[in-house]
């Protein structure tokens, strides 16, 4: 780890609006007498990894970058210069003449972090399928950051779906409609499916089973998808001959009940950070091809198992994202004094502070509990 690099970030989650995406703006200290004559680069990459590090040897690589994107921080290059942030502007004031600002923007066509969960029978450095981003400095410090959507403002409609179900030898039919109250679900939010039965056959429904799905396409050399129940209910409701039924079952899908299952999509996290289902991928335009990585959907099963019939079933398909976090207002200023803000991510040596910034290290060795790892991600 090179302690002469300071890196500066206000935060490492940035944010997909589908029109755009939040620009990754910070600031890179370089101690003077270790840069001297050097060049410092820094380098934004988007991988997608479907195998262990330990086995990228003889040449073969289970890495594929989906983009690489590089600046040139120091000496700084005209062509690229842009405006500061105002972050950067006062860590420029802060730091002194050594620091350096850099800049990247995300394509809107990139997927967000999503990583996809070993199983229980996988043990030490265990074959993985994720998207990670990160950022490189002179090839010594190389901090993770994540791309991430949340629930959109306007929700779509309720979602509705209706089947008929004729059978043999019998000249009427069963009739199932079933409804969620809502589109979108943020994550621990129960979910409630509500059930409508017209059996006017002359058969018996014996039960009556409900379950949410995750589906997670992959998108890269070639499309596959996994398939994954995260919630399962089963009811012993029968429904006779030339009767209705109507009943809300209720679900609430969460990491916390399927931590052994494998091929289970997940948000992407940092290290020593806990994480949750994949949130829903929302694709501003569906048929664009261009589009790679891991996207996740949701749908609710309702699925009557019929005697001697077979199974009358439908799908759902839902939202399950986060709400979009409201921005904490900026500490009110004393006469002539700059407002406090929350420098978010640091990595790096130890700088003197002020009231200017609250800053949160995480200079991976200064983490308690940490465990030894070959990288040097943070």
């Amino acid at each position: 780890m090179n302690r002469e690099v300071t890196v500066y970030l206000g935060k490492r989650d940035f944010v997909d609006h589908l029109d755009h995406v939040d620009p990754v703006d910070g600031v890179i200290l370089v101690d003077p007498e270790y840069l001297k004559d050097r060049k410092v680069f820094v380098t934004l990459t988007c991988a997608f990894r479907y195998g262990r590090e330990d086995l990228d040897v003889l040449g073969l690589s289970f890495r594929k970058d989906l983009y690489i994107s590089t600046f040139q921080a120091f000496p700084p290059v005209p062509e690229e210069k842009k405006a500061n942030s105002r972050l950067q502007e006062r860590l420029l004031k802060k730091l002194g003449q050594h620091a350096h600002p850099f800049y990247f923007t995300i394509p809107q066509n990139l997927p967000c972090s999503v990583t996809l969960q070993p199983g229980p029978e996988d043990t030490g450095k265990v074959t993985q399928m994720e998207i990670k981003y990160f950022c490189v400095f002179r090839n010594s410090v190389r901090l993770v950051i994540r791309k991430v959507q949340y629930a959109p403002e306007k929700p779509g409609p309720q979602p509705m779906v209706e089947t008929t179900r004729s059978f043999l030898m019998s000249d009427r039919s069963l009739h199932l409609e079933a409804s969620l109250d809502k589109e979108l679900y943020y994550h621990g939010e129960p979910i409630s499916v509500n059930v409508h039965v017209t059996n006017n056959s002359t058969k018996t429904v014996k039960r009556v089973k409900i379950s949410v799905r995750q589906y997670a396409d992959i998108c890269l050399f070639s499309t596959a998808q996994y398939k994954c129940p995260v919630a399962q209910q089963e009811a012993d409701d029968q429904v006779s001959s030339s009767s209705t039924f109507c009943k809300v079952y209720t679900l609430t899908p969460t990491l916390d009940k399927n931590r052994e299952k494998r091929g289970l999509a997940l948000d992407g996290k940092l290290k020593h950070e806990d994480t949750n289902l994949a949130s829903s991928t929302i694709v501003k335009d569906v048929t664009n091809k261009e589009v790679l990585g891991i996207l996740v959907s949701y749908r609710v099963k309702v699925k009557l198992v019929v005697s001697r019939g077979g199974d009358v079933s439908v799908e759902l398909p839902f939202i399950l994202m986060h709400p979009k976090p409201v921005e904490p207002p900026l500490s009110r200023p004393q006469s002539g004094e700059l407002p406090t803000q929350k420098l978010r991510y640091r990595y790096g040596t130890s700088i003197s502070q002020d009231d200017d910034f609250v800053f949160e290290d995480f200079a991976r060795l200064r983490l308690k509990g940490a465990v030894d790892d070959k990288d040097e991600d943070c």
